[in-house]
């Protein structure tokens, strides 16, 4: 009877314990316990997680403490562990007394640790921390999607400005290609314009200069007809 008051006493207090270093059991945590602690490690919440502030050393006779030092020396096997951000569950097994140990925690820190002999109860328990586990993390892993969401609108948003600045250069050059093209066409409109007038004042000149031509070539003609056919004397008629 004693034996259980304290072992209740013992998770009574391990209730109240705040969150407990994983650093020192990680070195001479079991094989079975140790992919456990670096899967956490290897599934951070993003590259700034929430952490709680430093925890305080768990109490010499705290249920937390026990577990630590049971891991320390390898003497206690992992039978389940669920991780949820940086939150998980496991569920140890101590064999040579049938002890089981469920433990919630984050990071590399226990949270609450449970101890039983009851099968049952370790497995509930377990059940229950992996719940609140996949609960605590929501907020993490709901912070890690608009993260994730944040950088591709930056990225989409960063490509979709590189695209405008690239189709308004587009435009500008074009823009300036019209311009220029109109500005050619109105100087060839206006030389075209202008050699039209010279071309009808030169018609003009070269008529008026055939003309001319014309008349001197005919005067001439009638002045050598004229010499060649001299017009005979009259006679004067006699009274």
């Amino acid at each position: 009877m004693k034996v259980h008051q304290l072992h209740t006493a013992l998770r009574v207090a391990a209730l109240g314990v705040a969150l407990s270093g994983l650093a020192a059991c990680a070195s001479a945590q079991s094989e079975a316990v140790r992919p456990a602690v670096q899967q956490v490690e290897s599934k951070q919440a993003g590259d700034t997680p929430v952490t709680p502030p430093a925890p305080a050393a768990p109490a010499p006779n705290s249920t937390v403490a026990e577990l630590q030092s049971l891991i320390q020396g390898r003497q206690v096997s992992e039978l389940r562990t669920t991780y949820n951000g940086t939150y998980g569950a496991s569920l140890l097994f101590k064999s040579d007394d049938l002890t089981y140990y469920v433990a919630l925690f984050q990071q590399k820190d226990f949270w609450r640790v449970v101890q039983t002999q009851s099968d049952k109860q370790a497995e509930t328990t377990y059940r229950a921390f992996a719940q609140q586990s996949a609960d605590l993390a929501e907020v993490d892993i709901k912070r890690i999607k608009l993260q994730a969401e944040y950088a591709r609108s930056e990225r989409i948003l960063a490509e979709r400005s590189g695209q405008l600045a690239t189709l308004q250069a587009d435009q500008s050059l074009r823009r300036q290609q019209e311009q220029q093209v109109a500005a050619r066409q109105e100087q060839a409109r206006q030389q075209a314009a202008a050699l039209s007038q010279q071309q009808q004042q030169l018609r003009a000149e070269l008529n008026s200069m055939q003309n001319q031509i014309d008349a001197l070539e005919a005067q001439q003609s009638e002045l050598a007809l004229a010499r060649e056919n001299p017009a005979p004397a009259r006679k004067q008629s006699r009274k």
